[in-house]
């Protein structure tokens, strides 16, 4: 079975705070951000809503991907993000 490996961008409620990350698990990191298992950026933010992500199978081009992604102002993510979500619906239940 393939490992993927996902960069995703998460926000708050208001769509005010961006956080871009990489993971091998999109599932399980989006759960650990709902529920504000650490006292990070994400949990002092309220980040939990995910409204962007990426797949790859290569962990080196999806780190390669997140720090693009990161390098990128303000206006590039949410131009992004609203091509990919243009309603910036919380995707989580769409995941898998």
């Amino acid at each position: 079975m393939p490992k993927y490996y996902c960069i995703y961008i998460i926000t708050n409620l208001s769509n005010t705070v961006l956080y871009t990350g990489v993971t091998g698990n999109l599932i399980g990191r989006i759960y650990y951000h709902k529920n504000n298992f650490s006292s990070s950026f994400s949990s002092k933010y309220n980040l939990n809503k995910l409204v962007y992500y990426e797949i790859f199978e290569d962990i080196t081009l999806a780190i390669q991907r997140e720090k693009q992604i990161k390098a990128g102002n303000r206006k590039r993510k949410i131009e992004l993000i609203s091509k990919f979500n243009p309603d910036w619906k919380d995707l989580n239940s769409s995941l898998f």
